[in-house]
Parts: structure tokens; sequence; C-alpha cells
């Protein structure tokens, strides 16, 4: 029962980083662009949620974290297409002038220049105990997986709905063939920078209800969640198969929360002993490693099997 509800208490920011694995599988598999914005954008969108949250506008917050995000991504695109920069260079470029402007963005409280925050309780989910009438840590739990939940199903409706739309069609097209987009009088550039915006919005509205869920914020709390996005597509994808959109975004999620249960698991099992904790972004790299080989893997088993079979 306890373990049961170890696993439980990490479903909040499974889902939650399931935002994070939606934007990076638009820039990535929508796209087809390796934006390395991730890091830059999700802290610009953590911070600018604490600013706004202490002023008493935790749901306003969210919204703060998610166009901080969606400007990271305009900065992002406008490098690749308006100045011609390769698209891992001006990821790069974004993320690291957003690690000194987030380091700004911490001095503009009355504590003055400091690398953390809290919220002082003044988030989403104490709102909506506060509207339920609930009390207690338990509460606290169900309510951040219950409205953790509502927050990615909404948005994953309207991401969906959106990639439906004639812009959301061509941004797909874009990342398909943007040659035959292009001759068929369509603005690839603005399919680019519009389809980032959307990617990196998503990134930081997870960082701004990551930051929620946790109390807090600190400048490196983004150090690592590319890979954590990297590894939740790729795992979704040997779950359920490169498909079609509406396929693929779920897919995303749904690695996400497999992604955190299994990093859930080494550190509840101490796998690696007292050096668990420290070798989380080993174990991070390891289970990316090993996703990325099943479809090799996968592809040995059937040739063989042809071998044999035609012996």
């Amino acid at each position: 029962m306890i373990e049961l509800q170890y696993y439980l208490s990490n479903l909040p920011d499974c889902l939650i980083y399931g935002l994070l694995a939606l934007g990076i599988y638009i820039s990535l598999r929508i796209l087809d662009i390796p934006d390395l914005t991730t890091e830059g954008s999700f802290g610009f969108g953590a911070v600018t949620s604490v600013l706004v949250a202490l002023k008493g506008y935790p749901v306003l917050a969210l919204f703060a974290g998610l166009f901080a995000g969606a400007f990271a991504g305009l900065i992002t695109g406008f490098l690749q297409t308006k100045l011609s920069v390769h698209p891992v260079l001006a990821g790069i470029i974004t993320m690291s002038g957003l690690y000194s402007i987030n380091l700004i963005c911490y001095s503009f409280t009355d504590k003055g220049a400091t690398t953390n925050l809290s919220y002082n309780k003044i988030t989403v989910f104490e709102k909506a105990k506060q509207w339920l009438g609930l009390r207690g840590q338990l509460e606290t739990s169900t309510v951040k997986t219950v409205v953790s939940l509502g927050i990615v199903l909404l948005v994953f409706i309207l991401v969906l709905m959106f990639f439906k739309t004639h812009m959301g069609l061509c941004i797909r097209a874009t990342g398909d063939n943007p040659d035959m987009v292009r001759a068929s009088s369509i603005n690839v550039d603005r399919m680019k920078i519009v389809g980032l915006a959307l990617a990196n919005a998503l990134i930081g509205l997870s960082g701004a209800l990551s930051t929620q869920s946790l109390g807090y914020s600190e400048l490196n709390s983004a150090n690592g969640t590319l890979i954590y996005g990297l590894a939740a597509v790729i795992i979704g994808e040997a779950v359920f198969g490169k498909r079609g959109v509406t396929i693929g975004l779920l897919s995303a999620i749904i690695g996400s929360v497999i992604y955190k249960l299994i990093v859930a698991f080494v550190i509840r099992e101490n796998l690696f002993g007292d050096l668990s904790t420290n070798l989380m972004k080993f174990t991070c790299a390891l289970i990316v490693a090993v996703t990325l080989a099943i479809p090799a893997i996968k592809k040995m088993i059937r040739e063989r099997k042809k071998v044999r079979g035609s012996c």
C-alpha cells in the first residue's frame, strides 16, 4: 500500500512533464527540427509564473508561463528563418540568453538578488483545495493529480484541434516536405515560427505548472528537462510506434508517465545504492539509450527470423 501511494504521488509530475513531452514532440517529430531551446523556455516559463503568482494570481501565472515559452520559441524561430542560423545553434543561443534573463528575473522581488523563490502556497492547487474545501496532505496529492490531469487533457484536445485546422495542417506539411509547401505558396518561415512558438509555449506552461506543484522555483530547475522530454517521446514511440498526430501526441504524454515511474522506481528501490540520487542523469541517459536501441534490436530479430525462414 505504501509503495502504491509512493508511485501515485509521482503522477502529478508525470502529467505535468507530459506537457514538456508534447512540446518536444511538436518540434522534433511534427516540424522535424532539433530544438534545444527547451531548458531555456522551461526555466523562463517557471520564473515568469512565480513572479505573477506572488502578486496573487496563480491561474494567470500559468498563462504567463505559456506566453513566456511562446516568446522563447519566437526568438528561436526568428533566428532560424530570418537570420539563417542552424536550428541547433539557434536553440543554444536562445537557451544561453534566457539563462541570464532568468537570473535577472529572480531579482525582481523584495528579496533582491536570489536564485530561488517560494510560492508561499499561492498556487492553482491550493486554490482548488480552497474551492473544494479540502484539507490535509492526502487531499493535496489528490487535487494535484486531478488538476494536472484536467489541464493536460484540455491542452491535448486544444493542440489536437489546432493541428486539424488549416494552419495546423500547413505546419504538419512543412515538417514533412517544406519544398512542396513552399511551391504551394505557403510561407514556410511563418509555419516554422508558429510551430516553434507553440512547442515552447507548452514547455513554458509545463515549467509554470511544475513550479506551482513543487511550491518553489530555482534557477537550475530546468536542468535535464531536454533529456526528460526526449526520453518521454522516444519511450512513447517505442510503445505505440510512429503513427499519426493523435497517437503521437498521446504517446508523448504516456511516455512521460512511463519514464517518470521508471525513475521513481530506480530511486525507490535504490538500484545504485547510495549513489542512486547522484546518478539520476546517468539513469536518464541509460533509459534513452536502451529505448533508442529497441527499434534496432527488433530489426535484428526480424532479419534473423527471415534468414532462418529462408534456410
